[in-house]
């Protein structure tokens, strides 16, 4: 039957819709650190799950840069369910004082996890859309009884009676263009750009050795690649940032709570010191031109001073951003500015914050208008910086306790996060003669903080970036 704006919606009644809600499994997206320790909390509490995997492995984005080393050493990269679930099958946690690299991080932890909880994980499946089945995101009566509909790339669907999306954004980096939008051009040169933590020493040696070479981006991304690319010889560097210097970048160096993360500060500066590194200040991306097999990158900043650096590759470090496009059809509460969840956002404001800074939240704070829809891990963060690790797992702890009814647990949340401070172990300087300079990826991977002892103020801007 019509009305007089269009057909008029019927109502489903229970029998014609799918199982309860409740019997249901809750679907997790997304195999990374995170998505698996949301699946080993959800194990322990008995709770039906899937996890869907776009990629064809468990940690597919964490093998994309499975070369660099992260911050944190093992014994505070493991999950704690992870963990209890791995060892009552006999597996044996890796050296607690080694800094792994992503490699290492799958082959002795991602890989045996994923191994573990056998067919529920389920990787080579992209999830093109989440809806409710029946209801679009106008529809209201009855709204909150409806399963999940998850729709897969092949076309086929299945239904959840929840959905925590882990997925990340590491598909979705930021643009060089320094307002948010693409630089003039940039799609012109997408051959001669790389996005964060390229393999400079290894597989994509040949594309940087020799070549002058252009990072843009002042976080710990940017100063990995550029560490990588000092070691080349007869390789230009040069480093743009926006900012008017670079101490934010430098981090708490010789005082940062994380040796690893600390050293990737003072040896970056030291570079740019000695002159092996050119630093460009005040660089605002607006117009990339080819130029043969080279590109020139065309700053404008907001008075319209305008600068040029031509470089034959760019490493574009420049962060990255949630795609919410799947949840379209969702009702979410972003914040306007982030786009985390609106409750969570001044909690990780990186105007205010650093990641060490940032305060416990928990399933309340990831919470949205959408019973049963949770965004954790990175992507919950939005396009704040200040992520770490021991954030995600967490967030996966508290909002598994909620959707298991445990609300006493859901909101008793309990995160620790080191800022600067001085270390009480030298492991930086150990690892290093066993392996060489550890250095990691942006927000790094730290699960908890190492010893801190008191210091005077931090040494300018955040941990992550």
């Amino acid at each position: 039957m019509s009305g007089c704006c269009g057909p008029t919606a019927v109502e489903l009644e229970p029998s014609h819709q799918a199982a309860h809600p409740g019997d249901l499994p809750v679907v997790v997206i997304g195999a990374g650190p995170v998505g698996l320790a949301t699946a080993a909390h959800l194990s322990e509490r008995g709770l039906g799950f899937v996890v869907l995997e776009a990629g064809e492995q468990a940690g597919a984005s964490v093998a994309q840069w499975g070369h660099v080393r992260v911050f944190s050493p093992w014994k505070y990269d493991i999950d704690s369910a992870a963990r209890r679930l791995l060892e009552a099958d006999g597996w044996s946690a890796p050296d607690p004082e080694w800094l792994p690299t992503g490699a290492e991080l799958i082959a002795d932890y991602l890989a045996p996890l994923a191994k573990l909880l056998g067919d529920r994980v389920r990787t080579g499946v992209k999830v093109s859309a989440i809806s409710r089945l029946g209801y679009d995101r106008v529809r209201t009566a009855g709204r909150e009884q409806a399963p999940f509909l998850i729709r897969l790339a092949d076309g086929s669907e299945l239904h959840a009676r929840a959905v925590i999306d882990a997925s990340g954004t590491y598909a979705t980096p930021n643009v060089l263009g320094a307002s948010g939008l693409p630089a003039h051009g940039e799609t012109d040169v997408a051959e001669l750009v790389d996005h964060a933590l390229p393999d400079v020493l290894g597989a994509d040696r040949d594309r940087y050795a020799g070549k002058h070479v252009l990072v843009v981006g002042a976080g710990h991304s940017a100063a990995t690649t550029l560490l990588a690319l000092a070691q080349l010889e007869d390789t230009p560097i040069t480093w743009a940032i926006r900012a008017g210097d670079a101490a934010r970048a430098y981090g708490g160096g010789e005082a940062d709570a994380l040796p690893a993360r600390g050293a990737l500060g003072t040896r970056l500066h030291a570079h740019v010191a000695g002159g092996r590194i050119r630093l460009v200040t005040g660089f605002f991306t607006h117009n990339i031109e080819r130029d043969g097999e080279q590109a020139r990158v065309i700053s404008r900043d907001p008075s319209g001073h305008e600068q040029t650096i031509t470089a034959e590759r760019i490493v574009a470090a420049t962060g990255y951003r949630p795609d919410h496009a799947i949840a379209s059809e969702l009702r979410l509460d972003l914040d306007p500015i982030l786009g985390s969840t609106r409750a969570l956002a001044p909690l990780i404001d990186p105007n205010a914050h650093s990641c060490g800074t940032v305060p416990p939240h928990g399933a309340d704070e990831l919470a949205h208008p959408e019973p049963g829809y949770y965004a954790i891990g990175v992507k919950s963060y939005g396009r704040a910086p200040t992520f770490l690790l021991a954030t995600g797992y967490e967030q996966a702890r508290s909002v598994v306790a909620a959707l298991a009814g445990d609300w006493e647990a859901a909101r008793d949340v309990q995160l620790d996060l080191p800022e600067t401070g001085v270390c009480s172990s030298n492991l930086a300087e150990a690892q290093e003669q066993r392996v060489g300079l550890a250095t990691g990826v942006s927000g790094g991977l730290l699960a908890t903080p190492l010893p801190l002892a008191t210091v005077g103020a931090s040494q300018g801007g955040g941990c992550c970036g």
